[in-house]
């Protein structure tokens, strides 16, 4: 009696104050724990996401193949050979280039050192001795900051074997899709199959127009660069093209980084002439993506303020890396979109409900 009247006695603003602050830390605690399972299979979770978002990407080809009557396993195979086909593709052809023009780049890269390192010099009051010195510095960190080979090897075996799991759950998900959300779905209550399972359906359109959309605008920027270095005569044009294509997976940062790379290739190739005209063909290009592509490709329904894009972005970097970084902003956008759907059917009328 005594301890309920000490209790009657706290102020409700306290108590109430009291019950959200455990609340929260019950949130960070189960928040903390999601993260840490996640990290510990880190690997299994990014082949997973990674699987369906190729599935969602060459489902239309698997489609096309099953209204040919083919078996389910032969359209399954042909979205499977599609993507390692064009994986593979692109991996040789920037091979070839790089290989045809290793030596001029080489050459150009050196004289562009060189002018590069007399234009210091002539600018700023620092001698050959103090920046050959600073080079040095440099080098030598950035070589005691890299992995070492026992673990360069694991991390490649990691990545390897999780590109090869997400392929075999591509073919399967292509296979089998329909039947493993069926499955899925038997798991739910039955009061409840039908809003999930419309929450899951707009949450897999809304994937799929990601995919597809962002592969169109990433095409556009790719093509629409590597002609500005092509007419400009930028070494390794190809490869360059194929950074920004694959850096617009990554929204903003990515485009950042391939436009850096372009500007600095052009730069020590060529001059400072050509690297401004890079970088305004790189401005004109993402001025485009933003104001133009983005509106009329991605349309409204993935619409996401660029703080919930760069939070995204820099969550996913620091728990999984690149591969976290590509998977954040589609992730964020089927789970808002997901989210949105439940929240509509819950505020619609009992009459209306599943």
């Amino acid at each position: 009696m005594t301890s309920g009247r000490g209790f009657d006695a706290v102020p409700p603003a306290l108590r109430d104050a009291a019950a959200v602050a455990a609340c929260f830390l019950v949130v960070v605690a189960a928040v903390w724990v999601l993260v840490h399972l996640f990290m510990k299979v880190a690997s299994l979770v990014m082949a997973v996401i990674s699987a369906l978002l190729l599935t969602a990407l060459v489902s239309p080809v698997a489609q096309r193949v099953r209204r040919l009557r083919a078996p389910a396993w032969v359209a399954a195979l042909c979205g499977l050979l599609t993507v390692i086909v064009a994986a593979g593709g692109s991996v040789a052809l920037v091979g070839n280039q790089v290989a045809a023009e290793w030596d001029e780049l080489r050459r150009s890269l050196t004289h562009g050192m060189t002018r590069a390192k007399d234009q210091i010099v002539s600018a700023l009051p620092i001698t050959d001795r103090q920046l050959d010195g600073v080079i040095d510095e440099m080098l030598g960190a950035l070589q005691r900051g890299s992995p070492d080979p026992v673990a360069g090897a694991g991390m490649a075996t990691r990545v390897i074997a999780a590109v090869l799991l997400a392929l075999f759950l591509l073919f399967f998900m292509l296979k089998d899709g329909r039947r493993m959300w069926e499955w899925v779905l038997h798991l739910v209550p039955e009061r409840r199959r039908g809003r999930v399972d419309d929450a899951a359906r707009a949450g897999w359109r809304a994937l799929g127009q990601y995919v597809h959309g962002i592969i169109l605008v990433a095409l556009v920027d790719a093509v629409g660069i590597g002609l500005a270095l092509v007419l400009i005569g930028v070494p390794f044009a190809v490869p360059l093209a194929l950074l920004t294509f694959v850096a617009a997976f990554v929204p903003i940062i990515g485009a950042v980084v391939a436009g850096a790379a372009a500007v600095l290739i052009a730069f020590v190739s060529g001059g400072l002439t050509d690297a401004l005209l890079v970088l305004a063909a790189v401005l004109a290009v993402q001025q485009a993506e933003s104001h133009l592509l983005q509106p009329l490709i991605m349309g409204r329904t993935l619409h996401l303020h660029p703080v919930v894009v760069i939070v995204s972005v820099a969550a996913g970097t620091l728990a999984a890396g690149i591969a976290g970084a590509v998977v954040a902003v589609p992730l964020v956008a089927v789970v808002y979109r997901i989210a949105r759907v439940l929240a509509e059917e819950a505020a619609a009328p009992e009459g209306d409900g599943p």
